[in-house]
C-alpha cells in the first residue's frame, strides 16, 4: 500500500489563512512549530507545516474549507495534553488549535448546563461555578491544562467519574464543523433528545468525525457533604483487594484512586502532604451525598480496609471541597505525574483497563515486565473502575529504553486483553495502540468504524493515521510520525 508523503504548505495556502485568522495568530517558523510536535505521548514525533490560532467557528470553517481546496490534511489540537498521539500532525498538514476559543459561552443553573467553547480548561468551568451549588463532573488529573474540546475527543475520565460517569455522561450536545466545512448541531440543550444518540458517538471519536467548537455540557448539583479517607497499606495486593471488597460491599465511592509506592515517595517529596513513604500502597476513597447516612458509610468504608490489613491514617469530613486538608489531599493526586519529573527526564504513561477483580493479577505482571525490561514503572490509577496508568520512566534520548519501553508498554496492554479488559479507557487509541485494535476487534467490527467515520470524514483528511489501523477498510497511515531521538 502506497503511503503518502509529508504535504509541502504552499505560500498562496498560508497567504489565505493569514487572511482568515491574521498573521499574529498562525506558525510556520520551523522554532516556532517544534513546539507543536508531539504531545503529551513522546515517542513519536512529527511538526506539523504549519500551526493556525481560531477564534471563532467561522473562521473553523474557512480553515478547513482552505485545506479541503488544496488537498491538505489537518487535525484539531487543544493543550496537547494527550497521551495517546492523538494531536500528532501525522504527515505534517495543518495543525488547529482551538486554545483561543476559550469562552464559556453561558451557564443555566436552572436547567443544568454550561455552553463552552473548545479551548476552555477543565478548571475553568470549576471556577466559574464556584458557590453556585452545581459543578461539572469530569475531572481529569490533567485538569488544569486539558480543555474541554480535549475531554470530549478522549471521552476523558477523571478520580470523580466512578460514581458520576465519564465525559460522554455529561455531554448534551455539541456543534461540529465537519471536514467539508458544514456545520452541524448534535444533540441540544434539552436532555434526552428522541432520534439516535450521535451526542454518543462523537463523543470520543479523537478528532476524526470533525471539529468540534462549542459543546453543551451537564452540570451537577454538590453533594450536601463527604468523607475522605486515606487508605495506608503494606502491600499493593492489600489495596487492589480492597478496591474490590468496597464495591462487593455496594459501596459505590465518589471516588477511588491508588498510589504505589514508588509515586508515594514522588508525590511526597514534591508536595510534602504527608503520605506515608514506607507504604506499599495508599488508597484514596471519597463518599459523598446526603449527610444524613454518611456517617453509616464511612464506618464501612474502614471497616473494610482494615478487614484488608490496612488502616486509615486520614478521615476527612467536608461539606464543601474548600477545606485546606480537602483540597491538599486532591491536588497530591492530580499532580502527580508532575512529580514523575523528579525521578525521571521523560515518562510514557498507559492507559489500559481491566475487571477490578483482576487489578491484584495486572499489577504483579506490570512489576514482573518492569523486571524484565529493567524499567522503573510507577502506579497511579483510577483503581474503582480498573482504569490502570503505569508510569514507565526513561531516557528518551537512549535509543535502546525507548525500544525496551514500547516492549514492555505492549507487554501490559497484551495482558489487559488477556484480562478481558481494553487498552484505553480514557486517554484514547492516537497512533499509539493502532496495532491493538484487531486484537480488540474483529475484522467486521473495524469495517463498520471505518463505514461509520467515513459519513463524517469521507476523504480521511481530518486527523488522518489515527484511531483505525493501517490496512482497515480505506484508512492508510500517512508518513510516520519520527520516533523519539530519531
Amino acid at each position: 500500500m502506497a503511503v503518502a508523503q509529508t504535504v509541502d504548505i504552499s505560500q498562496s495556502l498560508r497567504a489565505e489563512l493569514i487572511r482568515v485568522v491574521g498573521e499574529e495568530n498562525l506558525l510556520h517558523h520551523r522554532d516556532e512549530l517544534i513546539v507543536y510536535e508531539c504531545d503529551g505521548y513522546v515517542i513519536e514525533k512529527n511538526v506539523p507545516d504549519v500551526v493556525v490560532f481560531p477564534t471563532s467557528t467561522e473562521q473553523v470553517v474557512a480553515i478547513v474549507k482552505l485545506c479541503q481546496q488544496f488537498e491538505v490534511p489537518f487535525v484539531p489540537r487543544g493543550a496537547g495534553t494527550s497521551l495517546s498521539g492523538g494531536t500528532l500532525a501525522v504527515g505534517g498538514g495543518v495543525m488547529i488549535c482551538l486554545t483561543r476559543m476559550k469562552q464559556i459561552l453561558e451557564i443555566n443553573l436552572r436547567d443544568g448546563y454550561a455552553v463552552v467553547e473548545p479551548g476552555v480548561v477543565n478548571v475553568w468551568l470549576t471556577r466559574a461555578l464556584a458557590g453556585s451549588g452545581f459543578h461539572y463532573a469530569p475531572d481529569p488529573s490533567s485538569q488544569t491544562a486539558c480543555t474541554v474540546g480535549g475531554n470530549v475527543a478522549t471521552n476523558s475520565g477523571g478520580p470523580h467519574t466512578l460514581k458520576y460517569g465519564v465525559t460522554v455522561n455529561h455531554v448534551r450536545g455539541v456543534e461540529l464543523v465537519l471536514p467539508d466545512g458544514r456545520v452541524v448541531e448534535i444533540g441540544g440543550k434539552v436532555q434526552d433528545l428522541p432520534g439516535l444518540d450521535l451526542t454518543g458517538l462523537v463523543v470520543g471519536n479523537e478528532g476524526t468525525f470533525g471539529i468540534v467548537t462549542k459543546v453543551i455540557v451537564n452540570l451537577t448539583r454538590d453533594p450536601e457533604a463527604g468523607r475522605t479517607f486515606l487508605g495506608v497499606f503494606e502491600t499493593v495486593d492489600q489495596a487492589t483487594e480492597t478496591v474490590s471488597g468496597l464495591v462487593g460491599a455496594g459501596i459505590v465511592p465518589a471516588a477511588l484512586e491508588m498510589l504505589d509506592n514508588l509515586m508515594i515517595r514522588a508525590v511526597e517529596e514534591a508536595f510534602g502532604f504527608g503520605f506515608p513513604t514506607e507504604a506499599g500502597a495508599v488508597l484514596i476513597i471519597e463518599v459523598d451525598g446526603l449527610q444524613a447516612g454518611l456517617d453509616h458509610e464511612a464506618e464501612a468504608v474502614q471497616k473494610i480496609v482494615r478487614q484488608k490489613g490496612g488502616s486509615v491514617n486520614n478521615a476527612i469530613a467536608w461539606s464543601t471541597r474548600k477545606e485546606p486538608e480537602y483540597v491538599a489531599i486532591w491536588k497530591a493526586r492530580k499532580s502527580a505525574f508532575g512529580a514523575i519529573g523528579r525521578l525521571s527526564p521523560t515518562f510514557c504513561t498507559q492507559d489500559g483497563v481491566v475487571p477490578r477483580t483482576k487489578l491484584p493479577h495486572i499489577l504483579r505482571r506490570i512489576t514482573e515486565i518492569g523486571e524484565k525490561y529493567h524499567l522503573q514503572i510507577a502506579n497511579v490509577f483510577h483503581a474503582g473502575d480498573g482504569n490502570i496508568h503505569p508510569i514507565l520512566l526513561f531516557d528518551e534520548r537512549d535509543p535502546e529504553q525507548i525500544r525496551k519501553v514500547l516492549d514492555a508498554s505492549h507487554e501490559i496492554l497484551d495482558e489487559c486483553i488477556a484480562c478481558g479488559g481494553s487498552v484505553s479507557g480514557e486517554h484514547g487509541i492516537g497512533v499509539e495502540k493502532l496495532e491493538f485494535m484487531p486484537k480488540l476487534f474483529s475484522s467486521t467490527d473495524l469495517d463498520a468504524m471505518v463505514a461509520i467515520r467515513n459519513v463524517f470524514n469521507p476523504e480521511g483528511r481530518c486527523s488522518p493515521g489515527k484511531m483505525l489501523p493501517i490496512g482497515v477498510g480505506c484508512i492508510e497511515r500517512k508518513s510516520p510520525g519520527r520516533r523519539a531521538s530519531a
